[in-house]
């Protein structure tokens, strides 16, 4: 599968960490690990503009899973998952993210980068990573209550669809200072632009060029 990592602006810091990290967990597979910033040379981005961001990648198929974060990670936890088709999780320790690799079908994980990242946070990093894309992933935990985890996991999954409007829809209601730094991101939308599936999506991003 195809993984971005992306995380806000307040954590420039971390991003090239959480990519090697990522790229060392995914080592093994034949996953592509792609690095979208953000970087100190780029303009601000607030978690909110992030959380956007990953919902673009997600809902083109240019990208099927998303490694982020923020300071806290929670903020970026909560944003991403207003979004159509993103199921994001909290990730703080190896063992949530064990878990919602094994039982959530997610598509997300946000990670604190700045909270209780102290002495070895680096290494809280990596073998929460490495739970993460231990394979296999998505086949429910524990083994005797599998089956009704994969049930559970469609029926949120059709919950959300239900509830939520799609990406344009959500980019055509917000205000230009909210958006148009999203498309100054060119790395980003040329990406999508260039590998999105999503014919409706890649094409509102060129009308925004």
């Amino acid at each position: 599968m195809n993984i971005a990592v992306i995380q806000a602006s307040t954590q420039v810091a971390r991003n090239q960490l959480l990519f090697e990290e990522t790229k060392r967990a995914t080592s093994e597979t034949d996953d592509m690990v792609f690095n979208f910033g953000v970087s100190s040379e780029e303009d601000n981005y607030s978690y909110i503009q992030i959380a956007i961001c990953v919902g673009l990648l997600l809902n083109s198929v240019a990208i099927d899973f998303v490694v982020t974060g923020c300071s806290s990670g929670n903020g970026m936890a909560i944003a991403a998952n207003v979004l159509p088709n993103v199921i994001c999780a909290y990730t703080p320790t190896p063992s949530d993210a064990y878990l919602f690799g094994r039982i959530n079908q997610g598509n997300c994980v946000s990670l604190p980068l700045g909270l209780n990242f102290g002495w070895a946070g680096e290494l809280n990093l990596r073998f929460t990573l490495e739970k993460l894309f231990e394979s296999p992933m998505n086949t429910g935990y524990p083994k005797a209550s599998a089956e009704r985890k994969m049930k559970d996991v469609l029926m949120l999954k059709k919950v959300k669809e239900l509830g939520q409007t799609d990406m344009i829809a959500i980019l055509s209601g917000l205000t230009e200072d909210i958006i148009r730094p999203i498309f100054k991101k060119t790395d980003l939308i040329d990406f999508i632009i260039e590998n999105g599936t999503s014919i409706k999506i890649v094409d509102y991003l060129r009308t925004q060029r």
